[in-house]
């Protein structure tokens, strides 16, 4: 179980669903019915062993994602799977519907099928998740990865173009048109070589160069929202093209 709030949304929610069903429980602390549902509906889905998680979401703290779902009274549940809402309900109900609630969302021989490929994670593998399911975002991402470790970059971007944007799909685009990185961490993430350099250069010719505004983006993008000099350079390209 996950505490997610409005700056994790994206990764604890969308993301972790491409692959998994996520239930979000969106409660309350002064909320009686949420600390009634709450125990069961931890109990129940630590019993479906691993086949949908659960996370949980304080709308007091949280009024973008209460916002989000259209939060009108609480305890919400809804069941989130390849980023749509595909079940909800309002209210404490009794083990029985939670089961019930909880065993629509485990999934099916096919899906089981599916997740065994992606957890093969190569590239025939991977083809073989897109015939049985068409622009699986898990398995678009991951071909696109091992195009770009192919140096198969338009391969890799022609792929991602079959998904909508998302985080990681800008992530790999924007290791697809920098190249593959230079060298990379203990945890396999990039670690980009003199980047200040490469972005203080481009940024002497963003204004009048689309390539070089292309790759001065896809720099910061896989610095990521967390490197303090990514706010800093994106002020930087802000004054220079205007």
């Amino acid at each position: 179980m996950v505490d997610v709030t409005d700056a994790t949304f994206e990764q604890e929610i969308l993301e972790r669903s491409d692959s998994v069903p996520v239930v979000v429980d969106l409660w309350a602390p002064w909320c009686g019915p949420c600390r009634t549902l709450g125990p069961i509906i931890e109990k129940v889905v630590d019993e479906a062993d691993g086949d949908v998680v659960l996370v949980k979401v304080n709308t007091d703290e949280n009024p973008g994602l209460t916002q989000a779902f259209q939060v009108q009274g609480i305890p919400a549940v809804h069941a989130v799977y390849q980023r749509k809402v595909v079940n909800s309900f309002v209210g404490a109900q009794p083990e029985a519907k939670v089961r019930e609630f909880i065993d629509s969302l485990r999934p099916s021989e096919q899906q089981r099928e599916i997740q065994a490929l992606l957890d093969a994670g190569d590239e025939a593998s991977l083809l073989q998740v897109l015939e049985l399911d068409p622009g699986h975002p898990v398995a678009v991402v991951g071909l696109a990865e091992l195009y770009v470790a192919d140096e198969r970059p338009e391969d890799a971007l022609a792929m991602l173009a079959k998904v909508p944007e998302s985080a990681e799909t800008r992530r790999v685009a924007a290791l697809a048109r920098t190249g593959a990185p230079e060298a990379t961490d203990e945890d396999g993430a990039p670690v980009l070589l003199d980047v200040e350099d490469k972005l203080n250069d481009l940024l002497t010719r963003v204004k009048g160069d689309d390539d070089a505004r292309q790759e001065y983006l896809d720099l910061l993008e896989l610095m990521g929202p967390t490197d303090p000099r990514t706010v800093e350079f994106r002020r930087a390209l802000s004054k220079q093209l205007f």
